[in-house]
């Protein structure tokens, strides 16, 4: 068996496939390979033989399927298992954000997705928070708001996705601290200049919160032990770590914010056990920012 750290990794981006194909579908052959990797048959069939010395047992040539098929000890070595990956790809073709010839399928299995409601964001404008990001920059920006639309300095440092809209996180001028800026909501990008805010003193951003998910307490025993399995809850928790700046959003998205009166408990399903702990560590890094960006405003005067 060769030691995978020995093997080239354009060798080990095709053994990947392999191993892709012949989990998730059930056999691999040369075509496929060539057609994935733009190589040649001689060079398919290399690879295969390659990879059967690499990893004896694993596979074999089924004359049936006229293709490669794992055998009873296959056990991937190369590819690390994962079915979010797989179905967030499948996810990505179904919507049309990716085009399959850029993935490892060879053709999507049958399946539907709800369609994703994307939102607009124009290239130009994203490019331009990346550049501010990069370089520490001031961008001035026109933003429509639910109640109006007009001119602000932003100096974005990070992106931030709450399940729905892209956001920059970005200090703002105006206001004197962070907030976040829907990208799709930026008409227009200006001028740039050099930026003295201090990603740093973001501590809602810097900071990391343990949002502790369970169960809904109002179901009964049965319910609780589906929906333990559905969110892989080990011992009736699932700890989910984000970003103060993002707990906010989560606790939207998964409906945890709601009422327990004004929600059934068989639609609610989760729980937020440490909602007290997770808000006041929320409100806590937001005081903490301010502290610290009245202090470096200070400096600066």
């Amino acid at each position: 068996m060769v030691e995978k750290q020995y093997v080239k990794w354009g060798v080990g981006q095709r053994f990947e496939f392999i191993e892709w194909r012949c989990y998730w579908v059930g056999r691999v052959n040369r075509s496929d390979l060539e057609e994935r990797f733009g190589v040649s048959t001689p060079q398919a069939s290399l690879d295969l033989r390659a990879y059967q010395e690499a990893m004896p047992a694993s596979i074999e040539y089924d004359m049936a399927e006229k293709a490669y098929v794992p055998q009873p000890g296959f056990q991937p070595s190369y590819l690390k298992l994962s079915a979010d990956r797989y179905l967030i790809q499948l996810d990505a073709i179904l919507n049309g954000a990716i085009p399959p010839g850029v993935t490892w399928f060879g053709s999507a299995p049958p399946s539907a997705v709800i369609p994703s409601v994307a939102r607009s964001i124009e290239p130009g404008t994203l490019r331009a928070i990346l550049r501010a990001i990069d370089r520490r920059l001031e961008l001035e920006v026109e933003y429509q708001s639910l109640t109006n639309t007009r001119r602000r300095m932003i100096a974005p440092h990070a992106l931030a996705f709450d399940g729905y809209r892209w956001h920059a996180r970005a200090w703002c001028v105006e206001h004197n601290d962070f907030r976040d800026f829907v990208l799709s909501r930026i008409l227009s990008v200006g001028p740039s200049r050099s930026s003295k805010a201090d990603p740093t003193n973001d501590v809602e951003w810097n900071t990391l919160v343990h949002m502790k998910i369970t169960a809904h307490p109002a179901l009964d025993a049965a319910q609780k032990s589906a929906i333990e399995r559905d969110f892989g809850m080990k011992d009736g928790v699932r700890t989910i770590e984000t970003k103060a700046a993002l707990t906010f959003y989560l606790e939207r998205r998964m409906n945890l914010d709601l009422d327990d009166e004004a929600v059934k408990p068989e639609r609610k399903q989760i729980f937020l056990a440490n909602l007290e702990e997770v808000r006041q560590a929320r409100l806590s890094a937001k005081e903490e920012s301010k502290r610290r960006v009245a202090a470096a405003l200070g400096e600066q005067t």
